[in-house]
């Protein structure tokens, strides 16, 4: 809320109003003419205070000025020669304001050039030191603030792309299992076709959100492993162990299942083919891991190969960055994939 409020431009300029009027309170507050006795220096004084004032005015035009275009047009573009001239010129037009200012409210009384200058000469480099400096930072903040925006959009986009490649891939091996029932003439066709049904309308439906709690994504992970238990009936060695203990907690939708898909693309083409998955959430952590059966002369090198797990390996990256932990290994037969997430 903070941070919104000073981001906002009417903010700003509240912020600036507020600054200027302190600044130019000050000498107010802490004048003592009003003390008895000094009667005769309270109207030389009030005079020099109108005066005072009025070449306030100076001073903000200059402050602006000098942020708003000065800088833009001279610093950003590295002209300092020019940009110095330009004060100069600027800094005579000042005295000479100041010394028809002066004359004008003094009058028969007038200051020289000189006077006027060593009098303002550091309040006038001060201004425009200050006023640089403003402007150099606010534009830093507000370019840093753009960056962030668009690095938050790029993320966005790119984690649609990923998620769109997913999709197409796990619905490429689902037609695939439906195929291969159809060829079979399987009585598990119809239910095949509702699963795959209620898989849809996940994708379609929860996938559009950020974030889903845990329990959806694992209902959905459910759904698939029966549906292609479905396909390999008891040729297929089977464990799944679903363990939530802390339901409240969230996850990107559709980040699990190509680690599934690769073990049943995979380890599915054995001839007594062996799956186990296995997730629990405890401890503000997610386990996640599934080990499939392979044998490297069966392995099948084809164009979407990987294609899933290369995925999800760049939005763990994106969405979790130092809040994960991958392993990908293969012992004794087994192809191992072992996923820890630190839940916020």
């Amino acid at each position: 809320m903070i941070k919104s409020f000073f981001n906002n431009k009417r903010s700003q300029w509240i912020i600036h109003v507020l600054a200027w009027g302190i600044i130019f309170s000050v000498p107010y507050i802490f004048d003592n003419t009003h003390e008895r006795g000094q009667h005769k220096d309270v109207v030389d004084k009030s005079t020099f205070r109108s005066f005072d004032t009025i070449t306030s005015i100076f001073w903000i035009a200059l402050f602006y000025f000098n942020a708003f275009f000065l800088t833009p047009t001279f610093i950003y573009k590295r002209k300092f020669v020019v940009y110095a001239g330009a004060l100069l010129a600027l800094f005579c037009i000042t005295i000479g304001l100041h010394n028809g200012l002066f004359y004008l409210i003094y009058h028969p009384f007038a200051l020289s050039f000189t006077g006027a200058a060593v009098h303002n000469i550091i309040p006038f480099l001060f201004t425009m030191t200050v006023s640089t400096t403003y402007k150099t930072i606010s534009d830093r903040i507000e370019s840093d603030n753009l960056n962030k925006e668009k690095q938050h959009e790029n993320l966005k986009t790119e984690l649609s792309f990923l998620r769109s490649q997913i999709n197409p891939h796990f619905l490429f091996n689902v037609l695939n299992n439906i195929a291969a029932l159809v060829r079979m003439k399987s009585n598990e066709l119809e239910p095949t076709v509702m699963k795959l049904s209620s898989l849809m309308q996940y994708m379609l439906y929860e996938t559009d959100e950020e974030k889903v709690i845990v329990k959806s994504e694992v209902e959905y992970l459910q759904a698939y492993i029966d549906l292609q238990q479905q396909r390999y009936g008891d040729e297929l060695t089977l464990q799944a162990l679903f363990a939530i203990r802390e339901e409240w907690h969230t996850i990107e939708p559709m980040l699990l299942i190509p680690f599934v898909e690769n073990a049943f693309k995979h380890g599915g083409m054995l001839q007594h083919p062996e799956i186990n998955v296995s997730l629990s959430v405890s401890n503000n952590e997610l386990h996640f891991t599934v080990k499939n059966k392979f044998e490297d002369s069966t392995a099948i090198k084809d164009k979407t190969s990987g294609i899933g797990l290369t995925n999800v390996k760049r939005r763990l990256e994106l969405l979790y960055p130092g809040k994960h932990v991958l392993k990908i290994d293969k012992q004794q037969g087994w192809f191992i994939i072992d996923l820890v997430i630190t839940l916020q």
